[in-house]
């Protein structure tokens, strides 16, 4: 869930030689934490491309605010003091989401295609996350618990890597296959972690997949594949791209109704 929420809060006028203090120390912070009792942590990034302060919450992931360039952390504080009830309300739902997610530890059995996931304790000070031989391994801290954020989220970046790579070694063949038998013409095949669609295709006819389509099945992978190709001759969803499709892809409407069953943003 992502909102942005232009500032609007009181800001008190500094001094110009205060804020040129106070400005110039944060320039070099690139970012702040704040322990916040009633919410948790939240973290204030600073942004040089920014234009206005934007606040995120997402699953399993601590409130964030980004912060333009020429705004103070103080400034950004007040306004997370001023929004406090609007992130207390939006927590709970958050949390719902992420009961729906996997949490993994030592005991889960997950695998992607071609890597299996292996979790073990070390001494180590840090969790490590490697892809290799089959394998995604999690190295993690004997004094770590296996259920915090950060170790659920360095987990989650090592299936992703996983995805990534099989992702790579195994679309752009595959679409250059599908292409090559329907007469469909791509320009060229970006694959990205995005987590709001499977596939999208642009006015140039550029295809863009998300690596998370290597969690489906063959049938539904083709069935993205086919379905952001037959945008390259018809860029809409109106009944003359039903009809293209289904002479590529006789069971379109059926495999589009098993698409749905799949919720690309929780695994």
């Amino acid at each position: 869930m992502d909102r942005e929420i232009p500032f609007r809060g009181h800001i008190r006028v500094m001094r110009e030689k205060e804020f040129r203090a106070t400005f110039s120390k944060e320039r070099r912070m690139a970012r702040k934490t704040l322990h916040i009792s009633e919410v948790g942590t939240v973290i204030l990034i600073k942004s040089q491309r920014a234009t206005r302060l934007t606040m995120t919450l997402r699953p399993f992931q601590d409130v964030r605010v980004t912060v333009p360039k020429g705004m103070t952390f103080a400034q950004a504080e007040a306004f997370v003091n001023e929004r406090m009830a609007w992130i207390q309300r939006h927590q709970p739902k958050i949390q719902t989401i992420e009961r729906k997610y996997t949490i993994f530890d030592e005991q889960t059995s997950f695998r992607t295609r071609e890597h299996e996931l292996r979790i073990i304790r070390s001494d180590a000070r840090s969790v490590s996350v490697r892809t290799v031989k089959g394998e995604i391994l999690v190295t993690c801290p004997v004094s770590k618990d296996i259920h915090a954020d950060d170790v659920q989220r360095a987990i989650r970046e090592g299936i992703e890597r996983a995805w990534r790579k099989e992702a790579k070694a195994y679309l752009p063949q595959r679409v250059k296959i599908l292409s090559e038998q329907h007469g469909l013409v791509y320009q060229q095949l970006r694959i990205k972690n995005t987590q709001s669609r499977w596939g999208s295709c642009s006015q140039e006819n550029n295809i863009n997949l998300s690596l998370h389509v290597m969690r489906l099945p063959d049938p539904l992978i083709d069935y993205v594949i086919l379905h952001e190709l037959v945008h390259t001759v018809e860029k809409n969803h109106g009944s003359q791209f039903w009809k293209r499709l289904a002479q590529v892809c006789q069971k379109a409407r059926k495999l589009d109704k098993e698409l749905k069953k799949y919720n690309i943003k929780i695994y």
